[in-house]
């Protein structure tokens, strides 16, 4: 099986696009994976100023590793320079996709065209 067995202009724009895509690629090395949130959380102190508001604000990185879901907490120092590598981090797993979802449309292409060749020769 090779996928640039696909032949036509649908298949050269597919591969086009990959290829693009591919030369632009460049693992971003401190990328992070995940989101970064802001979140309230009471303390449980009775007299805390939380007990009746919105609780203390907290930020935090939710990531998978390992088929596991993991959250690290932040400090608030550290977010502006966490926030750009988690955007890296999600630039990286779009281009990716769209890597690989330009491997699926070329696949299910060269998979229509052999099986159209095959039913021509019988």
């Amino acid at each position: 099986m090779n996928l640039y067995d696909a032949q036509g202009d649908p298949a050269a724009r597919l591969r086009q696009r990959k290829h693009a895509l591919l030369r632009g690629l460049k693992i971003p090395p401190d990328a992070l994976p995940g989101s970064l949130a802001l979140t309230h959380s009471r303390c449980g102190k009775p007299t805390c100023r939380c007990a009746g508001g919105e609780g203390h604000p907290s930020w935090s990185l939710t990531f998978m590793a390992d088929g596991k879901k993991h959250v690290e907490r932040i400090p608030d120092e550290w977010v502006e320079q966490v926030r750009p590598l988690v955007e890296q981090g999600r630039e990286f797993k779009d281009a990716i996709a769209e890597v690989f979802a330009a491997n699926a449309q070329l696949l299910a292409l060269w998979r229509r065209q052999s099986t159209k060749k095959r039913r021509k020769k019988t």
